[in-house]
């Protein structure tokens, strides 16, 4: 039993039960009171106490309508989860269960060997910047979905999803943890590297400037002006930050683990990358549903600039992380993948393409980022989850 005053302490033995035949009372089944005879009960006890029961608002209690649900700007009691307005939102919820895990699952002790012994200086500049930028970024993902965004829904199915999302950013910000303390990386170096790099500053300052203009208590989403800046700040972290930033953020480690290097901190990444297409697939419908629900015309012109800045700044990046190619990854593969990758989000949101023409650049990327468990059960913890060859990574 859980010492509710130290959690952390060992169970207590647990007593017996004493049985229905050693107490005389035989053995037919329990039955559970119904909801009359609770009425009953609380009317004997009102009784006898003199007391009235509280009084309940007509209005207030009457049954919720799905139909009164709405993404922002709801009518309906933010409380009471069904009837579902939204049934994929629970979806949603119910397929990140299936992919549960934890840093560790996945067996680091083959990465200890490859980074101090076979990666070059320059493979080594690759995986220890990455590990910096999405060390920070994870934790800006967290902090988007779980102070800007959740307190806006109205709709409670929404809400629960994105409490799963806030807690597998958290997960991803151990993994990366896990990585860094496994390899004997500094900490205070990596760490504070998204505040001296700029190719690595620049990213986190334009997720910060969205986050800034949406984390204020005193936000009216029935202003259409707010509303846009919401709608567009949760295209920018959906589309962008998650689904494409992120998604072409994880291929230089792809790179080396389809070269047999680092092929733990790679399985690691995979797990994250299962979590990241449903984050990125879920916000971009929730963003279209508030389209839909409010009636919002975005302008083209600011959606093609957010692109084009996304673009400029993930070429920066890409050309500080390999100046030179490494086996197999160069810059330009690095931008001409976030180009394509960029495209499948904007069509997503029935938006025109960014960047018309875009051909993949990494082929190899999709069945990459798939787990295929093909392992001895002994070399490692990780079992095949639910939804694995089920996931759509587009």
């Amino acid at each position: 039993m859980l010492n509710w005053d130290d959690p952390l302490a060992p169970p207590a033995p647990r007593m017996p039960a004493p049985s229905l035949e050693s107490s005389g009372g035989g053995t037919e089944p329990v039955k559970m009171p119904t909801g009359q005879d609770i009425d009953k009960v609380q009317g004997v006890i009102a009784r006898a106490s003199g007391m009235q029961r509280p009084a309940i608002d007509p209005v207030a209690a009457k049954p919720i309508n799905a139909d009164d649900k709405r993404v922002v700007n709801g009518l309906a009691d933010i409380n009471q989860l069904a009837p579902f307005k939204y049934p994929w939102a629970w979806e949603y919820f119910l397929n990140a269960n299936k992919n549960h895990w934890t840093p560790l699952d996945i067996n680091m002790s083959q990465d200890v060997h490859d980074y101090h012994h076979k990666l070059t200086l320059e493979e080594r500049h690759v995986y220890e910047n990455v590990l910096s930028y999405l060390t920070t970024s994870d934790i800006l993902a967290m902090r988007n979905i779980g102070l800007a965004v959740m307190e806006k829904m109205t709709a409670p199915e929404l809400q629960i999803y994105q409490a799963r999302q806030v807690f597998e950013e958290a997960v991803h910000t151990w993994a990366y943890q896990h990585c860094i303390e496994t390899i004997g990386l500094d900490q205070g170096e990596i760490y504070n590297r998204y505040r001296v790099v700029p190719e690595i500053n620049h990213k986190i300052e334009m997720c910060n400037q969205r986050l800034a203009s949406v984390l204020r208590a005193n936000i009216d989403l029935n202003d259409r002006d707010e509303l846009e800046n919401f709608l567009m700040a949760y295209i920018f972290f959906a589309a962008v930050f998650e689904g494409t930033w992120f998604y072409n953020g994880f291929s230089p480690i792809f790179a080396l683990q389809r070269r047999s290097l680092m092929k733990g901190t790679g399985e690691q990444l995979q797990y994250i990358m299962r979590d990241e297409v449903l984050h990125a697939s879920f916000g971009i419908r929730v963003c279209k549903q508030i389209v839909l629900e409010e009636n919002v015309k975005l302008d083209p012109k600011i959606i093609q600039h957010m692109w084009e800045e996304a673009e400029a700044a993930e070429a920066q990046y890409a050309h500080f992380l390999l100046p030179e190619p490494i086996l197999g990854y160069s810059a330009e593969d690095h931008i001409g993948q976030f180009r394509f990758i960029a495209n499948r989000r904007a069509t997503n949101l029935h938006h025109e393409t960014p960047f018309p023409g875009a051909k993949i650049a990494l082929p190899w990327l999709d069945e990459q980022a798939n787990l295929k468990k093909e392992k001895n059960f002994f070399e490692t913890r990780v079992t095949e989850y639910q939804t694995g060859g089920a996931l759509n990574w587009d």
